[in-house]
C-alpha cells in the first residue's frame, strides 16, 4: 500500500524546489491553477492547470513559479511498495499526464491535502485510500494510451457549457450541439474523458456551488437549493449528503456573521 509522507499545497509567484527524489518514493504534482516550470532531468516542463507529474525516485528534479504568473499545486510525497498494475509507478523515468477525469483527481488531492492538514482519527488510512483512488484514475486512462487532442478539446468544450448551465436541465443533445456530434458520441466521450456521466458531472458542480452559497451568503438551504435548479428539498439534502459527505445545515455555522 501506498502512503503520503508529506502534503503540501502551493501557492503563489515566489515558490522555488530543487532535490533528487528519495530513492523508493514518488513525487506526484497536481497543477490546480495557472503555470509553472520543472526541469527533469535536464529537460524543461511547462505545467499548466489540469496537469499531473510524478517524479520517481532517484531522478533529479527542479521547480519554480513562473516570473509574475500565480499557480497553484498539490504536492504529494509517497512511499511503500506499489501494486505491480499501477504502471504510473512502475517506471523510472517522469510521468508527465493530462487526465480527463481531472476533476475527480483534484477532489481526492484535495481531500488527502485537508485529512494531512486536520488528522482526524484514521486519517492516514483515509489518506491511502484516497490516493489509491487517484492512481487508479490515472493508470486507467494510461491504459487506455494517449488521448488525442481533439478529444481533450471537446471534453473541454463540454464542461465549459456545463458550467455556463449547471443550473439547468443539461443534456446529450445539447453537449452534442456543442461539439459538433452525435448525442450518442458526446455522452460516450464525457463519460470516457471525466469518468463521469453529464448528470454526475452537473450535480457535482451544483455541489460546490452549494457548499459556496451556504457559507458565503445568507440564503436559506430551500433558497440555495431552488437557486441551483432543485425544486424537490429532499432531493437535494440526499445529493447533497451524497457528495459531500454531509447534510447543508453542517455548513450555516461557518457563515461570516450578518453586520
Amino acid at each position: 500500500m501506498v502512503t503520503p509522507l508529506e502534503v503540501r499545497h502551493i501557492n503563489g509567484v515566489g515558490w522555488f524546489e530543487e532535490a533528487v527524489q528519495i530513492q523508493e518514493t514518488w513525487r506526484l504534482s497536481l497543477v490546480t491553477y495557472g503555470k509553472c516550470v520543472y526541469w527533469v532531468n535536464g529537460e524543461k516542463q511547462i505545467m499548466e492547470k489540469g496537469e499531473l507529474l510524478i517524479i520517481p525516485g532517484g531522478v533529479a528534479y527542479y521547480g519554480k513559479s513562473i516570473p509574475t504568473v500565480t499557480h497553484t499545486q498539490i504536492v504529494v510525497q509517497l512511499t511503500g511498495e506499489a501494486p505491480e498494475s499501477l504502471s504510473a509507478l512502475d517506471r523510472a523515468e517522469v510521468l508527465r499526464h493530462k487526465p480527463g477525469c481531472y476533476e475527480l483527481i483534484h477532489e481526492r488531492m484535495k481531500a488527502i491535502h485537508q485529512q494531512w492538514q486536520e488528522r482526524p482519527s484514521y486519517y492516514v488510512m483515509m489518506s491511502q485510500a484516497l490516493l489509491m483512488e487517484v492512481l487508479i484514475y490515472v493508470n486507467r486512462e494510461l491504459d487506455r494510451g494517449v488521448i488525442p487532442p481533439e478529444r481533450h478539446m471537446q471534453a473541454e468544450r463540454m464542461k465549459r457549457y456545463i458550467e455556463r448551465h449547471y443550473r439547468e436541465k443539461v443534456t446529450k443533445e445539447e453537449l452534442g450541439d456543442e461539439i459538433g456530434k452525435t448525442p450518442n458520441y458526446a455522452a460516450a466521450l464525457f463519460k470516457s474523458m471525466t469518468n463521469q456521466t453529464i448528470s454526475q458531472y452537473v450535480h457535482d458542480q451544483r455541489m460546490k456551488r452549494a457548499v459556496y452559497l451556504l457559507t458565503e451568503s445568507q440564503l436559506s438551504i430551500q433558497e440555495v437549493a431552488e437557486f441551483l435548479g432543485y425544486r424537490d428539498l429532499s432531493y437535494f439534502y440526499r445529493i447533497f449528503k451524497r457528495i459531500i459527505g454531509s447534510p447543508p445545515s453542517d455548513f450555516l455555522h461557518e457563515r461570516p456573521p450578518v453586520i
